[in-house]
């Protein structure tokens, strides 16, 4: 990749297959390509305006993260995830995150390996946060399950290891296509998911470890209330519904956040992220089979 002139930086350029399959996978998150649904090589080529090769690759590479079903001779059929799925999904998001969460504690008794933590990154955070927030008080579910993997992606990396970062945005892109169907259902989503990413942000910009882990818990436990209810499921069958309820030593009571009017305008996507809508075509790709622009 060269660059664009004196100065100026390298234009970065993310592959046909890596845009499909970010496309296809946010389909499956926001419930837009549902549970059972095939489809072959072809019509996702057809449907994207692209060769075989990149939609094959693309497609294959979400089989690979268990987002995909691979049907001999019929193509690919996303995956139902049932009750139980969510259950093993969620318990490994929050035992991992609660680990991770207590050896940056100070005083958690255990020896903190140095980390490197880019705070640099905090505007950007900062604004994935309040693009998330909206999205979620506004009811655009098709809007949120982007911005909100991406806040959870970023802020992650407060974690200091890019593998558990990797682990926890994989689990969270399963969550999200168990979640994304009942929320459908339930019709207006105005104010129902969670929409605290900003105090969320506040303390991580504060070095508030103990909050961050309270806050994380807080988030973790509405959400598994949240499903439960919608699912028609009991909360007795939540295994780790002591440790979340649990008081993190050295956390302050949060404050509520002011309402915010959701008739606000639709929240845009990030500029890297392609078409969100099922069929609709990617960039057309360069001469060196990238995509163009």
């Amino acid at each position: 990749m060269h660059g664009t002139g004196e100065g100026r930086p390298p234009i970065q350029r993310n592959s046909l297959r890596e845009q499909i399959a970010d496309a296809l996978r946010e389909e499956m998150m926001a419930g837009r390509l549902a549970a059972g649904r095939n489809f072959t090589v072809k019509e996702v080529a057809e449907l994207y305006g692209v060769s075989a090769t990149p939609a094959r690759e693309a497609m294959v590479d979400l089989a690979a993260q268990g987002l995909l079903r691979t049907e001999h001779h019929r193509g690919f059929t996303v995956p139902a995830f049932t009750w139980r799925d969510f259950l093993e999904i969620f318990e490994a998001r929050a035992l991992l995150t609660d680990s991770a969460l207590r050896q940056l504690t100070p005083g958690s008794g255990r020896p903190e390996r140095p980390r490197s933590r880019d705070w640099s990154r905090l505007p950007s955070l900062r604004r994935r946060a309040e693009a998330a927030a909206r999205a979620s008080r506004a009811g655009q579910l098709d809007v949120l399950v982007g911005c909100d993997l991406r806040f959870w992606q970023e802020a992650a990396a407060l974690l200091g290891n890019a593998r558990i970062a990797e682990y926890l945005g994989w689990l969270r892109v399963q969550s999200w296509m168990f979640a994304a169907p009942y929320l459908r259902r339930n019709g207006d989503l105005r104010g129902v998911c969670w929409d605290r990413h900003g105090q969320l942000v506040d303390r991580i910009e504060a070095r508030d470890v103990a909050g961050v882990h309270q806050l994380v818990n807080d988030y973790n436990l509405f959400t598994v209330e949240l499903l439960a209810r919608l699912a028609g499921e009991e909360l007795t069958s939540v295994p780790v519904l002591a440790l979340l309820r649990m008081p993190v030593p050295g956390a302050r009571a949060a404050v509520p956040e002011p309402a915010v009017d959701p008739g606000h305008g639709r929240v845009p996507l990030p500029r890297s992220v392609p078409p969100g809508r099922f069929g609709r075509p990617v960039r057309p790709a360069g001469g060196d089979g990238t995509a163009a622009g």
